[in-house]
């Protein structure tokens, strides 16, 4: 089991500890930055894997994944990063959007405000490791999953993968139109990995991300976990590193 953090109480539907303040929001990064490491084996990376944290966490709280996925993964460079913004309902952390007011207009343009400061992280990435634009996955916990999800589905180049743990899926039905307005080029095979006990976002969240997605055409594996609340187990890292392991495998095999 991982201890991660973010998910701060009853802001996706769940039933844990509310925040009843908002802290003042500070000024947002202009840039991404967090925690890298890797690749594990010698030379060159030769794709990025980008985690992105929950709610009131940081890139710190991802990082230590890659351990579990190296060895499937041993060529990707690992990279997390801060979200842009304080977390307004906790005292420490990022956020990736709001979430003080969940009425879904805001949410959706939270979101995709946050999706502009993720894609242009993975663009600097890429160039900076010298690879190519398709030679990336995304994974995210909780907020940091609905961040990957809106993201990576809408780039005009799409991700080899998106891992979404414990997350949800924003916008489901602005997600065909905008792909097309960004030429999104093919399908996004997804992995949806949730706890059947989350009490902070609930699994049904997952359950209606994975049908939106399947309607969209969107190829989608799941896992639900039992007796597993808001966090990744040993089960959830193991799907995960064969999920990879295959989307990697597949581009070099075509």
């Amino acid at each position: 089991m991982i201890d991660i953090g973010g998910g701060t109480g009853d802001l996706y539907g769940g039933r844990g500890q509310e925040y009843p303040q908002t802290r003042p929001m500070e000024k947002c990064m202009t840039e991404l930055n967090g925690p890298r490491t890797g690749p594990a084996a010698e030379g060159a990376p030769q794709q990025l894997i980008v985690l992105c944290h929950g709610l009131g966490a940081d890139g710190h709280d991802l990082i230590d994944i890659a351990a579990a996925w190296t060895r499937a993964v041993p060529h990707a460079a690992f990279a997390a990063p801060d979200a842009p913004f304080p977390c307004d309902l906790a005292p420490m952390g990022r956020q990736w959007f709001s979430v003080a007011d969940r009425t879904p207009a805001l949410m959706e343009q939270g979101v995709r405000r946050a999706a502009g400061f993720l894609s242009d992280f993975i663009d600097a990435e890429l160039a900076r490791l010298s690879l190519p634009p398709d030679a990336y996955a995304l994974m995210g916990f909780s907020q940091g999953a609905m961040t990957c999800l809106f993201t990576g589905l809408r780039r005009p180049v799409p991700p080899r993968a998106i891992l979404a743990y414990s997350g949800a899926l924003i916008a489901p039905e602005s997600l065909a139109a905008d792909r097309r307005a960004a030429g999104a080029m093919g399908p996004v095979p997804v992995l949806i990995v949730h706890g059947e006990d989350d009490d902070v976002v609930p699994v049904t969240r997952s359950r209606d991300a994975e049908a939106d997605l399947i309607a969209a055409g969107i190829p989608v594996e799941s896992l639900y976990c039992p007796r597993l609340g808001h966090g990744i187990d040993e089960a959830g890292l193991s799907v995960g590193a064969l999920f990879l392991q295959r989307a990697f495998a597949a581009k070099l095999v075509g």
